[in-house]
């Protein structure tokens, strides 16, 4: 039996799943999440540094193009005028603002660059996750909060690379970023789902829509 506490379902039904020259990974058994062992977590300091290399804005049209991956089906299924989070927005939300432009109200929120925690009492008829779950060092309970603040069939909607395969995570230029920690598969998807009562959809390799039950 694993030491390796899995920070997503909590069990210790983990093994060793790859190593390179930087830190070790290990994959639940459990809920199928791949996550860095807790030595290997990187320092608040640490993050905002990488996070302050980024530069995604409002005025780059392949940013845009690339959020647009997710609002577009998601505009597609939302009714107008929804109040929605977008929870982990980074220093530019450029996803908030192309869905305030498509006539919803949109609030932001982000540890680093948005903290006003004000936006973590609210009712939301959508959240959207773009690119941020991946960063979180204790999924439950991230995930334990975004269900607190959506609605009854209101919608999730994430966006992060899937973990494969072994062979393809040795390869993979997704677990290289030092601020990736938690690694989800179509596995731990549909346990998230279960787990806490929504429906799945997989709409692309990178792209996950969840409605609250």
């Amino acid at each position: 039996m694993s030491t390796h506490t899995c920070p997503l379902c909590e069990t210790d039904n983990t093994d060793f799943y790859y190593k390179d020259k930087k830190r070790a990974y290990w994959k639940c058994q459990h809920c199928d999440l791949v996550f860095v062992e807790k030595t290997a977590l990187p320092s608040t300091s640490a993050e905002l540094s990488e996070y302050q290399l980024h530069e995604n804005n409002a005025d780059d049209d392949g940013y845009k193009n690339f959020l647009s991956r997710l609002a577009i089906p998601l505009l597609s299924i939302l009714a107008p005028q929804q109040r929605g989070l977008d929870f982990g927005c980074g220093p530019s939300p450029v996803l908030a603002q192309l869905l305030d432009e498509a006539g919803h109200q949109m609030t932001v929120y982000d540890p680093f660059f948005e903290p006003d925690e004000s936006a973590l009492e609210g009712n939301y008829d959508f959240i959207t996750c773009t690119e941020a779950i991946e960063h979180f060092h204790q999924p439950r309970n991230e995930l334990d909060l975004l269900n607190r603040l959506l609605k009854r069939k209101g919608y999730l909607a994430i966006m992060t690379k899937r973990v494969i395969d072994k062979t393809r995570f040795a390869n993979w230029h997704y677990k290289n970023d030092p601020t990736h920690v938690s690694f989800f598969s179509d596995k731990t998807f549909a346990f998230i789902a279960q787990s806490w009562g929504y429906s799945l959809r997989l709409v692309s390799n990178d792209i996950v829509f969840m409605q609250k039950n």
